[in-house]
């Protein structure tokens, strides 16, 4: 007699997790502005330290928006902006949470006094201060979301805790760098393009490595909106980086499609990497399965 092929249900026919309840727009936007405005940051204090007032001027003012629309995203998702200041109150080093939530009260203004100093030209010496204090910060906001999902139960996200910072970190690059090509000038945007090139193969190679720890779980980057999202993200990533190494120095039309295309495959990578937790949450067989073998 043949073995029935296993079923992987819980009782009542409930997943074994719960799904994330979170709203793939709050948080999905909450993942990706962060990113943004991090690299941002931190190309802005490149450019800064190298006399490219355009380049320079562009990452500021995109990091203070980005991390106020990331911020309020988060708030919005959250329900009421008390709950934001509650995890203010303490300081608890074993909460990605309590100290990311520490993390952008510090960086918040940093940024803020930064683009203030660029859009008006007051108080360049304080200006440029906030500037290197935003970019030294720049890195950890740009990849403790990384962490913040990965220190969950969510198969597709606890399993690639080792991988998915570095992914956070390419795709972060590869949204400033998107930016940065946007909004500067060619002869100024060098390091912008650069950093797309450098963002893009981050995070191909570590989304690579990440599927393959993944095993089994990684079908939920293959399937449904995940896969369509995290599809469209690479060849928007990197297509953008090419078009923008290739073409960007000499056309500016080139350097604002490949710009474009690098943000799109920014967003298209969070929203996917969102899909694909809940995704491998609701299906009881990539918990149960991990765990047999």
């Amino acid at each position: 007699m043949k073995n029935s092929k296993p079923q992987f249900d819980s009782y009542y026919g409930k997943p074994v997790l719960k799904a994330p309840v979170w709203s793939p727009l709050d948080i999905g936007g909450y993942l990706f502005l962060g990113g943004l405005a991090g690299a941002s940051s931190v190309l802005a204090a490149g450019a800064e330290l190298t006399a490219r007032p355009g380049l320079a001027r562009a990452g500021k003012v995109a990091a203070l928006g980005a991390i106020s629309a990331s911020a309020a995203a988060l708030v919005h998702d959250l329900g009421k902006p008390t709950r934001f200041v509650n995890m203010l109150r303490v300081v608890k080093p074993t909460s990605p949470m309590s100290i990311g939530s520490w993390l952008l009260a510090g960086y918040g203004p940093a940024a803020g006094v930064a683009a203030a100093t660029a859009v008006t030209g007051l108080f360049p010496g304080i200006g440029r201060a906030a500037t290197i204090g935003a970019g030294l910060l720049g890195p950890a906001v740009a990849s403790y979301t990384a962490v913040l999902i990965s220190d969950t139960a969510t198969p597709a996200w606890h399993g690639g805790y080792r991988e998915m910072p570095f992914v956070f970190v390419g795709s972060a690059a590869t949204a400033a760098a998107g930016l940065g090509m946007l909004a500067a000038d060619p002869a100024e945007a060098g390091p912008a393009r650069r950093a797309g090139l450098f963002g893009a193969a981050l995070e191909t190679v570590a989304m690579h490595q990440m599927r393959s720890r993944l095993g089994l779980v990684a079908e939920t980057h293959h399937q449904g909106k995940a896969g369509k999202l995290l599809k469209a993200a690479e060849a928007l990533t990197i297509g953008g980086a090419a078009v923008g190494a290739l073409l960007g120095r000499r056309s500016r039309l080139a350097a604002a499609v490949g710009g474009a295309a690098l943000l799109a495959g920014s967003a298209c990578t969070r929203l996917g990497i969102f899909h694909a937790g809940v995704q491998s949450a609701e299906d009881p067989k990539y918990t149960v399965e991990p765990q047999r073998a």
